[in-house]
């Protein structure tokens, strides 16, 4: 073992210096998310371990290791490398997600894990990554005829539409996150505006017919909107404060209660009233605990990522593979921290997306950190083609 970190030293001492401030922002959210869900987990932790918060800890910083290991692994992995074998991950993960489609055809009710070897994951999780590292190898290879809709666009179309769809039937709001990076690596890839925009409508279709075959999602939208719009939803439910609208109303009291400078590290009274306060409300959490002055400094993390990510890696990067991988990983990470900001705060209806490196998480944690080391990565092959010129 040490032998194989000796190794890893001595190669990452070798290679060229990622980009500081993006190495920075990981590492300060992923502290910032241990102080947070440490505090937010104390009633989930009583009702599962008898108040045991230190194992939920333990668990949480496991995943934290694991996430910032994968991101220094494949900080030092060539990205052309990775992309080679995009095809092949991308089959494994719609693999996977079909899998997981029939698992819950035989269960009571839809399933979004797999579990190997007592380890559970979700494949969108994967497929997410495999999908922008696919589509970016496409809009590479098709740049001679990018603006041709059959040779170029439909192949585009085609695979997101399949991996969208596996992901949107059980997991809506991932799968729109998706298409909105896929959206920008096209901008980015000079695709044809008006194949944007059948993207983008095709996109916003599926969503509707998603939202409208399922009670559940229906009743958030109408949640959120304030009235009853679908025959398919219990209107007193989704109006009633106590019912449908009670974790966004939560949220906001904690909002509410945060002030200007917060309650306090520790000190968070909402964590008692909401169902996922260390998932999937961790910023209302931050919010009520260090108040707005913390709330925004965590944003400005994301601001600074999402700076870094397009107006620094992609625009330098040493090719366009780089430029669209960085513009479509940097979009992932960035829309899943402000869409979870935007639900917490009551400006979004409720998705269940996590904060990336600060919820409470498995596989979202290290896919996020996958996706953080192939920027990295990008950065260390601009800094390369730096020193040989």
């Amino acid at each position: 073992m040490k032998k194989i970190f000796r190794a890893l030293a001595t190669r990452f001492q070798s290679l060229p210096p990622a980009d500081k401030y993006v190495t920075w922002v990981v590492l300060v959210l992923a502290a910032f998310g241990v102080v947070a869900v440490y505090s937010s987990i104390t009633f989930f932790a009583e009702m599962r371990s008898g108040g045991n918060t230190e194992l939920f800890l333990v668990r949480h910083l496991t995943r934290v290791v694991l996430a910032l290991s994968a991101m220094f692994v494949v900080s030092m992995i060539d990205y052309r490398i990775l992309a080679r074998y995009s095809r092949i991950g991308l089959l494994g993960a719609l693999g996977l997600l079909f899998t997981v489609k029939v698992m819950g055809a035989f269960a009571e009710g839809p399933a979004r894990w797999l579990t190997l070897g007592g380890f559970g994951f979700q494949p969108s999780d994967i497929a997410r990554v495999a999908l922008v590292l696919y589509v970016g190898v496409l809009l590479t290879q098709k740049q001679e005829y990018i603006k041709s809709f059959s040779r170029s666009f439909l192949p585009v179309l085609v695979w997101v539409g399949i991996t969208v769809v596996l992901v949107g039937l059980e997991d809506l709001s991932t799968s729109a996150v998706m298409v909105m990076a896929v959206i920008v690596m096209c901008f980015i890839a000079r695709v044809s505006t008006m194949q944007i925009g059948v993207l983008a409508m095709l996109g916003l279709l599926l969503g509707v017919g998603l939202i409208l075959a399922e009670p559940h999602r229906a009743a958030r939208v109408e949640s959120f909107i304030g009235t009853n719009m679908f025959a398919s939803t219990d209107a007193e439910y989704v109006l009633d404060r106590q019912g449908e609208g009670y974790q966004a109303d939560q949220a906001r009291i904690a909002f509410a209660m945060g002030g200007l400078t917060g309650v306090g590290p520790g000190k968070s009274v909402q964590r008692d009233f909401l169902p996922t306060p260390y998932n999937d409300f961790i910023f209302a959490i931050i919010a009520e605990e260090y108040g707005l002055l913390g709330a925004l400094a965590l944003l400005g993390a994301f601001c600074l990522l999402l700076f870094r990510g397009f107006l620094r890696i992609a625009r330098d990067a040493p090719d366009p593979l780089g430029a669209f991988l960085a513009t479509g990983f940097t979009t992932l990470i960035a829309l899943y921290g402000f869409i979870h900001a935007g639900v917490s705060c009551g400006l979004l209806p409720v998705t269940g997306l996590p904060m990336p490196f600060v919820s409470y998480g498995g596989t979202s944690m290290i896919a996020n950190g996958i996706m953080a080391g192939i920027l990295l990565n990008i950065s260390r092959q601009t800094n390369a083609s730096k020193e040989n010129t």
